[in-house]
């Protein structure tokens, strides 16, 4: 039996490694994208998000089943994921709030801070609580409440995105006054209203399962 392959030193930037890196560097596009006036800018922004999105499920597939799993990987990975959630979240937030007139989600009005907060401080909270474990000689593995939690809150960034740019877009292209607009403007809102609420739900519970599940750290277990 042949023995397992290893990764070799100098493959450090394989594809997947590229990826990530790619990631990273459309988060400043992705931010300030939305600020355009406009309702091009936003459509751009969301194809630019889904090829991100997208990418952060490419690029792990093919770490893993090529082999090509590397130190530098584990390193960028992680951080690509955060930068893109700063990237879309704090935009969202501030939009909704500066354009309440404009950009309103049934229910919600807008992204409220303490949902932004919440979103945001998770991630940093399961970054240290991984980082504690792996001192004690655990890796705590994404598990499947927190992979629901991220293609939900994936949808609802990206169907905010494209909520943007309906909005924008209804006075130049004449659909103020049309009464299929009207219906896709309560559907759509409906849609970015339920999944930010789906998320909110699943960020709390995938977090609780994450500490239940290894409540054995906290007792030195």
């Amino acid at each position: 039996m042949p023995a397992p392959t290893t990764p070799a030193p100098g493959r450090a930037w394989n594809l997947p490694n590229i990826l990530t890196v790619v990631r990273i560097g459309l988060t400043p596009v992705i931010a300030l994208l939305p600020f355009i006036d406009g309702y091009w800018p936003k459509l751009i922004c969301f194809g630019v998000f889904l090829f991100a999105a997208i990418t952060d499920v490419v690029d792990g597939y093919l770490a893993r089943s090529r082999n090509l799993v590397t130190d530098l990987g584990k390193l960028l990975d992680p951080i690509a994921d955060k930068l893109l959630l700063f990237a879309t979240i704090i935009p969202i937030y501030v939009i909704s709030r500066t354009r309440h007139d404009l950009y309103n989600i049934p229910v919600w009005g807008s992204i409220p801070l303490w949902v932004c907060v919440l979103l945001i401080g998770r991630e940093l909270a399961m970054t240290g609580f991984r980082l504690w474990a792996k001192q004690r000689g655990l890796v705590i593995a994404a598990a499947g409440p927190g992979k629901l939690k991220a293609v939900l809150q994936n949808i609802y960034i990206g169907a905010t995105f494209l909520w943007f740019t309906f909005r924008d877009a209804r006075k130049p292209m004449g659909w103020e006054h049309s009464r299929y607009a009207d219906y896709w403007n309560e559907f759509h809102g409906s849609v970015v209203a339920i999944t930010l609420a789906l998320a909110t739900a699943l960020t709390v519970y995938s977090f609780l399962v994450y500490i239940y599940r290894y409540r054995a750290l906290f007792r030195g277990q």
